[in-house]
């Protein structure tokens, strides 16, 4: 039996929120197919369930989810408008690949009415966003000092309102926040991991329940622990909360790090995530009991794992579908995109339909501004782009990639008066300085007359899959043929920690000035 997961809790806790919800009303892991990793999950003032996530280098930064029902999720906007924390993430002066946002915090704070989203950037700088909702407009509140770093951290406002943060790798400490939550009063050390024997714990969240504090945070690729004491200072004292637990994907690693939540039904879930790539680390919900000794006790499957099915939290409130067309309608992107790195606000414009216009000189993808991006959702996806290139420049080369630090692409080259389709394989960064190492292969190529097309990258994207990207193109819209002699096999390596994206892409090699319309992107 392992550690924190005991039997004798596990059928009565569900057989009791069976009845509690109806038999019927069960729901499947994971809850989201897409990559929010690090999530932080908190109920607000309107009874809905915020779910804030991390996103890495990729702009606007920490998405922002809803829900009703904690299953049923839309993505409804982002917690830093822009990461204005350098010249680097603009793509202008170096890159900041697996920078950015990482596990951050996202909390309502009744007093004042605003929300708060907290976390560190560089290992060097914490950043305080505000907003009246989640939805934004968010704001920078305060850059608290360099060196200051609420690493993995966690947010707790205190009935008497104090605002504490948990943070660390390894070395664990606590800060209370001033009166306005915009700068640090105190900050003292709780523990290590070496206090029980391990040689690291991050992921920080902070709870409160019947006059105790919480502390959940995870040994990195196995374990969550939770801490418990009287006082937000200490001292604390931890049990393990899940332990090597099956995942409920094939192939995906043992859950850990994520979010206690307390249900508006007084009912508790441990929302968690999975490294499962190519597709990332999507989140795993499942429910929790509590121990007579006040810890909480993890509700597995028979088998000992994390359940792929459970009931319920509540009445099912389905949102919006996560695939479908967009036709870029209006002026402004929908949440579900995010640029590689800042983009050049100059260089894109949205009024029925994407313009894409070229915003670098270069030959690497990955030094090339304007990348859109977009998540896959489900065990195969495919994304599709219908694209006019009349305004396409000499040199020009637009597309849309498997887009990770191991990208293949099909895309169409123009060369003076010649236009080449392309699949491309083999864009790879090197794993410590993110710089590129090789700018792909030409897999097989083409000359083609029209003006227009539709090119699609399909991804078999589970962890027990082929991991193969394919790349397809049509003349019409309907018939379409695959280009490229073999199929791409997608990274699984996880130092880049986001999972694999669609990436529609237009850069120059030799002069700026051309642009592509984008008249329609469909992801299923």
């Amino acid at each position: 039996m392992k550690s924190g997961i005991l039997l004798g809790w596990i059928l009565p806790a569900i057989l009791a929120l069976v009845q509690r919800q109806g038999a019927a009303q069960t729901f499947n892991n994971p809850v989201v197919y897409e990559d929010f990793a690090d999530n932080d999950v908190s109920l607000g003032p309107d009874g809905a369930y915020y779910f804030s996530a991390s996103n890495m280098h990729f702009s606007p930064g920490a998405p922002i989810l809803r829900s009703y029902d904690l299953v049923n999720w839309e993505m409804i906007g982002h917690s830093v408008p822009s990461l204005d924390f350098g010249e680097k993430y603009n793509l202008t002066n170096g890159r900041s690949y697996r920078g950015g946002t990482w596990a951050s915090t996202m909390r309502y704070r009744a007093s004042n009415k605003l929300w708060y989203w907290v976390g560190c950037v560089d290992f060097w700088y914490t950043y305080i966003y505000t907003a009246e909702s989640p939805e934004g407009p968010w704001t920078r509140g305060a850059v608290l000092p360099g060196g200051t770093c609420y690493y993995d951290c966690g947010l707790l406002i205190d009935e008497d309102d104090s605002m504490y943060v948990v943070y660390g790798a390894t070395d664990v400490k606590m800060a209370q926040l001033s009166d306005d939550g915009l700068s640090e009063r105190r900050s003292e050390a709780l523990f290590s991991a070496s206090d029980i024997g391990l040689d690291g714990i991050e992921g920080n969240r902070l709870y409160k329940r019947d006059g105790f504090y919480y502390i959940l945070n995870d040994h990195p690729g196995t374990s969550t622990y939770i801490w418990k004491s009287e006082s937000p200072w200490g001292p604390y004292e931890s049990k393990p909360l899940v332990e090597n637990v099956a995942s409920p994907i094939a192939g995906g690693g043992s859950p850990h790090q994520g979010s206690l939540i307390e249900a508006t039904t007084g009912d508790w879930y441990y929302m968690s995530f999975t490294w499962a790539y190519p597709a990332g680390r999507i989140p795993v919900l499942a429910p929790i009991t509590w121990g007579e000794d006040g810890y909480p006790i993890f509700v597995s499957d028979e088998a000992g794992g994390w359940g792929v099915t459970y009931p319920m939290p509540h009445e099912a409130h389905p949102l919006g579908e996560w695939t479908g067309t967009d036709t870029f309608e209006g002026t402004k992107l929908g949440v579900d995109w995010e640029w590689n790195h800042n983009p050049d606000e100059s260089k894109y414009s949205v009024k029925d339909g994407l313009t894409l216009f070229t915003a670098t000189v270069t030959e690497d993808l990955y030094a090339a501004r304007n990348t859109l991006t977009h998540r896959t959702h489900g065990e195969f996806a495919n994304g599709t782009i219908e694209v006019d290139f009349t305004d396409m420049a000499d040199g020009d080369y637009f597309g849309i990639a498997a887009f990770r630090d191991r990208t293949a692409f099909i895309g169409v080259f123009r060369d003076g008066d010649a236009y080449f389709m392309r699949t491309v394989h083999g864009l790879t960064q090197d794993e410590e300085t993110w710089e590129t190492v090789d700018v792909g292969t030409v897999v097989e190529e083409a000359e083609i007359l029209d003006k227009k097309i539709w090119l699609r990258a399909s991804l078999d994207v589970r962890a027990s899959g082929s991991k193969e990207a394919t790349f397809h193109y049509s003349l019409d819209g309907e018939r379409f043929r695959q280009f490229g002699t073999e199929p791409y096999i997608m990274g699984t390596n996880w130092a880049i920690f986001m999972g694999y994206r669609f990436g529609i892409f237009n850069f120059a090699t030799k002069e700026l000035g051309g642009s592509v319309r984008v008249v329609a992107f469909t992801s299923s």
